[in-house]
């Protein structure tokens, strides 16, 4: 076989959520521990400090019957499902399981987490476990309940995985679920749940790496409720593919360590844990005041007879922009948007509600599961009849 130096680049497509896709650029080396340790830190198992520690975990690991069965349920393009679903368990000594179908089947996921014994399900936020947590509901109605003795955790990374659905799943089995924060360009800590363990929403425990800081580069006070805008340290990519401009914008140093700054804002709790705001470029900007459209899909989705949304900021002539929903009812359900922005007066400041809530059948989004910000601004400017 081919010797390869560790110094060679391993790169990885960002998903082109905000943007056009970036080919982000990893040390061979870099990323192979990167993995490494992620396959370990989710199965509680203490990182080796070397091959032969890392031979004898795994062997351990193999002879207690603990050896991952990952079964990746969303595409390997993105960063999760090859990462997470793919790599990390096989570095552990694990295997990786795929669905052997190109589209999204929540009854077919679970029928494979039974056919293959599955102990480690991968998906992408509510975009999959909402389906999925639909099936199980459907199956356990109709007297044929999903086996998923096999399963002990389910990951999920890149799109907010509520609270709410979480319990969903864990009515149905008692397993860990792991809702790692972080994106193509590096890992930003991670929030755990379990039957016993309540975890809310886009509450997350920081990685040692990661800090938070503020525009100018002063890290943020817990408890203080300052914004600021999420360092991840550690493992940073050498920089974007032939883009010197957004490496240098994206991977700064800060008082002597190199960080990668992602765009994502957050509060910094007076224990240390976050609260993820959303992401700066998707941002919306009315009267001077900053909205989170994660903040207020969130908050939206709380409604019952609500079953996916997205928030965007259309112009408005006095405050710059104003807040517009696009969501999607659950079948057979209806709600008009007098109701709905009443449901949501005690949820979110007064700013932060929206002005207008469009409806449509499905909200779009990529195969990630991602959200499909510009499609979400087109169907407002449709259907408010703006240019």
């Amino acid at each position: 076989r081919r010797d390869r130096s560790e110094d060679e680049i391993y790169m990885l497509y960002t998903g082109g959520t905000t943007g056009m896709p970036k080919g982000v650029m990893y040390s061979q080396r870099d990323q192979c521990m990167r993995l490494m340790r992620l396959g370990f830190d989710f199965r509680d198992v203490p990182r080796p400090t070397s091959e032969t520690e890392m031979a004898a975990n795994i062997k351990r690991m193999a002879q207690n019957g603990e050896l991952p069965i990952a079964l990746t349920a969303c595409p390997l393009m993105h960063g999760t499902g090859m990462w997470a679903g793919a790599m990390g368990p096989m570095t552990v000594g694990g295997c990786a399981v795929t669905v052997p179908n190109l589209h999204f089947d929540a009854d077919a996921v679970w029928a494979e987490v039974t056919r293959t014994g599955a102990t480690d399900l991968v998906i992408v936020g509510d975009a999959f476990a909402k389906p999925l947590a639909d099936a199980l509901d459907r199956a356990k109605a109709a007297g044929t309940p999903h086996d998923l003795s096999s399963l002990r955790l389910i990951v999920s990374s890149g799109v907010m995985w509520t609270m709410e659905v979480k319990e969903r799943l864990l009515a149905h089995h008692d397993m860990t679920l792991i809702d790692a924060m972080g994106s193509t360009e590096g890992t930003t800590g991670r929030s755990v749940m379990t039957r016993a363990t309540k975890a809310a929403t886009a509450r997350f425990e920081l990685a040692d790496t990661t800090k938070v800081f503020s525009e100018d580069d002063q890290e943020v006070v817990p408890g203080s409720g300052e914004k600021g805008l999420i360092a991840t340290g550690g493992v940073v990519p050498i920089g974007y593919y032939k883009d010197p401009e957004k490496s240098a914008k994206t991977f700064r140093t800060v008082n002597g360590v190199r960080y990668t700054f992602g765009g994502d804002w957050a509060t910094v709790e007076a224990d240390g844990s976050i609260t993820l705001l959303g992401r700066g470029s998707v941002c919306i900007n009315s009267a001077g005041e900053k909205i989170f459209p994660e903040e207020v899909e969130e908050a939206v989705k709380l409604n019952p007879a609500i079953y996916d949304c997205l928030v965007v900021g259309v112009p408005d002539e006095r405050f710059g922009e104003r807040v517009v929903a696009v969501a999607a009812p659950r079948p057979g359900d209806t709600l008009d948007e007098a109701d709905l922005i009443t449901f949501l007066r005690d949820k979110l400041a007064g700013y932060k509600l929206p002005k207008h809530v469009v409806m449509v059948d499905k909200v779009q989004r990529a195969p990630n599961g991602k959200a499909d910000y510009k499609w979400a601004k087109a169907a407002a400017h449709d259907a408010l009849g703006l240019a």
